[in-house]
């Protein structure tokens, strides 16, 4: 397996075709995946919004403590689907896609001055999208995950997730299936889509300007939907 990044890309803008970007910068082969961070995405489809253009509730000001802008948090509260957990002036949101992560995804790092960058509307769509537009240019069927940085329970840091997919197995579903002992597994599921947005994490960084990769060298053609790697509300442990 190798993990490229895709270097040279410009600073993406709203209306950028990021299939074509890509493209123009790497040559793929079929059975590549290609994975982009979410901020390129969503700021290509316009979800950036001007902190001059939120006008605060009273929940929100009483959330934003420690100096914190309340019109960050009253963007938060506007693309919650509901509010997790609270500690002012953290929140944990489940978004209207239906994960469940800090802030409901509203980030400011890598932004434009005095903008909030929102999750892209519909991640899977902007993979399928991308995808459609990299086979138009270039013939080769590629895998496309849109990723993001999520927290975890019980363990520090973060790590990239799939938050969009498109041409890929998301999940390798092993329940039924024997281990070397002979024992069968039960509920083993592995997340490969979130496997791939880790690796790929690795060589794009956080602040070096590389929004992009490409992972060669697997097997994980498939039809698969970011939408199956959220765990069932009945199964979720920490709720």
């Amino acid at each position: 397996m190798n993990v490229l990044p895709v270097r040279g890309l410009p600073e993406i803008e709203a209306g950028d075709d990021v299939g074509a970007l890509i493209a123009e910068r790497i040559a793929l082969e079929q059975g590549d995946v290609v994975v982009v961070a979410q901020k390129a995405v969503s700021k290509a489809e316009g979800r950036v919004i001007p902190l001059d253009d939120i006008d605060p509730s009273e929940r929100a000001r009483e959330l934003a403590v420690d100096g914190e802008d309340p019109r960050r948090i009253e963007a938060i509260l506007g693309e919650a689907a509901a509010i997790v957990r609270v500690r002012p002036p953290l929140l944990i949101a489940q978004t209207r896609h239906g994960f469940i992560c800090a802030s409901a995804g509203v980030d400011a790092s890598n932004a434009p001055p005095g903008t909030l960058v929102l999750l892209p509307l519909d991640p899977d769509a902007s993979a399928h999208a991308i995808r459609d537009r990299i086979r138009e240019l270039t013939g080769a069927h590629v895998g496309v995950v849109v990723t993001d940085s999520f927290g975890r329970p019980f363990r520090m840091g973060t790590t990239d997730v799939a938050i969009g997919a498109a041409g890929i197995r998301v999940l390798d579903d092993l329940r039924g299936t024997r281990d070397r002992s002979g024992h069968e597994l039960r509920s083993t599921q592995i997340a490969i889509a979130d496997e791939l947005a880790a690796a790929a994490q690795l060589v794009m960084g956080k602040a070096d300007g590389i929004p992009a990769a490409v992972v060669r060298g697997l097997d994980v053609a498939g039809d698969g939907s970011a939408r199956d790697l959220i765990i069932p509300e009945e199964l979720d442990l920490f709720r």
